[in-house]
């Protein structure tokens, strides 16, 4: 398991539409992932339905803000295949690139190989999400912050 399998972990439950057991886990999350604390504060402080509101207001209009890796490249298939060959099945209702299954991949396994690869869409969703001023963009600093840089090995 990787030293920031935590983060993903806790990256992943940030990135994924905030239901009704959100609110209950973010002095989890807090606590766990202190790189987080700017989007766990901003969030513990947002009224649900606000909260809830502004993630389909960045995530649900238009692929400008996708959460998927790379459905319009190689689909499903490629993402599949790496779950597989690492022992787990995926069943989850989102596509097997949508970024928080991908970070939950990344927790369990400790396999960065599918975040590295898409490095470039990660930070192409990191800038855009800054720029649209979302607090969303602290979490994909925080995950793009230990991913290796272009050449490094991992």
């Amino acid at each position: 398991m990787p030293s920031d399998a935590v983060l993903y972990q806790a990256a992943a439950l940030c990135l994924t539409y905030p239901g009704d057991d959100f609110r209950a886990r973010l002095p989890l999350l807090r606590e766990a992932a202190p790189q987080l604390r700017a989007f766990v504060d901003h969030a513990a402080v947002t009224p649900a339905r606000d909260l809830a509101a502004h993630y389909v207001q960045v995530f649900d209009f238009g692929n400008r803000h996708s959460l998927y890796l790379s459905s319009w490249l190689d689909g499903d298939t490629r993402f599949r295949d790496v779950y597989r060959a690492a022992g787990l099945e995926f069943t989850g209702e989102e596509l097997p690139d949508f970024l928080p299954s991908v970070l939950e991949f990344a927790a369990r396994t400790g396999d960065l190989g599918l975040l590295t690869e898409h490095r470039h869409a990660l930070e192409q969703l990191r800038s855009r999400l800054t720029d649209f001023g979302t607090p969303y963009a602290t979490v994909l600093d925080a995950v793009c912050a230990t991913l290796p840089t272009a050449g490094t090995a991992i």
